[in-house]
């Protein structure tokens, strides 16, 4: 689930890697389940081949667009934190990416939902000294955790006394 090799500078090493939480496929695993039981019940009450053969070729298509793609979507998704900057990468066909470097990060917030609260995730808000303001990273598995290590970065990032306290020690 790393980020390649290729793209981290020299001397740079991954802290956490991740990707949105597996509750993003939860609705396409219902639409899966559904789809699949509708053909089925056309294909044995209609009893005809050509009705069949269009009712599973709908259901093809409904696959796709709503399973297969935004399992792809998913698995293709990943948020980086390194020890120098945060690194997103999205997109199946076409790939895009957002770097932050962590000297540019003002604050790390986050916001868990009922919902997210009681699957272990949330929503990651990252705010950075650009223009841009804000960076949503959704439903970010263990995200209290990431928050913790991040805002550890932070610290030793910003406050040069916390290194020499990790030399002496």
């Amino acid at each position: 689930m790393a980020i390649s090799q290729k793209l981290l500078s020299d001397g740079e090493s991954v802290v956490v890697s991740t990707r949105t939480h597996v509750k993003a496929l939860l609705v396409p695993l219902l639409v899966l389940v559904l789809t699949i039981a509708a053909a089925v019940a056309v294909q044995v009450l209609a009893d005809q081949r050509y009705v069949t053969w269009f009712v599973w070729g709908v259901a093809a298509i409904v696959l796709v667009r709503y399973v297969v793609w935004p399992f792809l979507v998913w698995s293709t998704a990943t948020y980086t934190f390194t020890d120098r900057r945060l690194v997103t990468r999205t997109g199946v066909l076409t790939r895009r990416g957002h770097d932050i470097p962590l000297s540019r990060i003002s604050d790390v917030a986050i916001e868990l939902h009922l919902t997210d609260r009681m699957l272990g995730c949330g929503t990651l808000v990252i705010s950075d000294a650009s223009t841009h303001g804000q960076v949503k990273l959704p439903d970010i598995p263990r995200v209290e955790e990431v928050q913790r290590q991040l805002n550890d970065m932070l610290h030793r990032l910003h406050d040069p006394r916390s290194e020499r306290r990790d030399e002496g020690a």
